[in-house]
């Protein structure tokens, strides 16, 4: 089957989720990413949405944190404090999944705004949970498309910390957890290197050059002794997720593919 650089991208997230873990889910390409892993490698995942439900199992891709499907399809909802407290900061969340607007070498998110914070160029969604999942869960995933607008030397902003400045920045900060482990685009995979925490590229997705990497990051992006290639999406992992796709745009009143 043929494939889309974007769906390449949401099925090496989704594999990257252990089945039976834990996952705090943000809403967008996480929950996509997320779902589909549910859908398909990881029948046994725990979604949780910071609006308080836990074990969601949405049929269609939620709107929001507040979407009705996320509370109908849960094991059980919570208080929102309960959510933060309790599960988030008593470290009980396996891995955060998170996307960006902006991101760093080091991991740090940017969501807030793009430009100067007083008079921005754009004024982004905000911070949410993000900062606390980014601060607390025992690893983090980081989704996103790649440019070198969102890929950039110095955020714009730091709404969520990954790995600080590198190095032990993080332990320094006094940040629980291994902090961001991968970044998964539509080009490539990348994690941080051991004892720098600088995000280096591991894999390229299938047709994806070196090349067109570096065109797309807004710093010097090196890459790894050995870079692997990205498997390609099986037949069984394209279809649950375009049949999520057009489950959710039919319930939202989408055209397919806006999902």
């Amino acid at each position: 089957m043929t494939y889309t650089t974007n769906e390449m991208m949401t099925v090496a997230a989704a594999r990257r989720l252990k089945n039976g873990s834990v996952c705090f889910v943000g809403i967008g390409l996480p929950s996509k990413a997320a779902n589909l892993a549910r859908l398909t490698s990881s029948p046994d995942v725990v979604l949780i949405y910071e609006s308080g439900p836990i074990g969601a199992k949405p049929s269609v891709l939620p709107l929001s944190i507040g979407d009705g499907e996320l509370a109908e399809t849960a094991d059980t909802v919570v208080p929102t404090g309960e959510i933060f407290r309790y599960w988030l900061q008593g470290g009980r969340i396996d891995v955060g999944f998170l996307g960006a607007a902006q991101v760093d070498r080091f991991g740090n998110i940017n969501t807030t705004v793009v430009g100067d914070y007083h008079a921005p160029k754009v004024r982004l969604p905000g911070a949410g949970g993000a900062p606390e999942i980014a601060g607390s869960a025992k690893s983090v995933l980081i989704i996103l498309k790649q440019s070198a607008r969102s890929f950039v030397d110095k955020l714009d902003f730091i709404t969520s910390v990954g790995h600080g400045e590198g190095g032990d920045s993080r332990k320094r900060l006094g940040l629980p957890g291994a902090g961001p482990v991968g970044i998964i685009t539509d080009l490539c995979t990348m994690e941080p290197e051991e004892g720098t925490h600088e995000f280096v590229v591991t894999a390229l997705h299938p047709g994806v050059t070196r090349e067109q990497v570096v065109a797309a990051t807004g710093w010097p992006i090196r890459f790894a002794d050995s870079v692997g290639t990205t498997a390609e999406p099986t037949e069984v992992e394209l279809t649950a997720l375009r049949d999520l796709e057009a489950r959710t745009a039919a319930a939202h009143g989408q055209a397919p593919g806006e999902a």
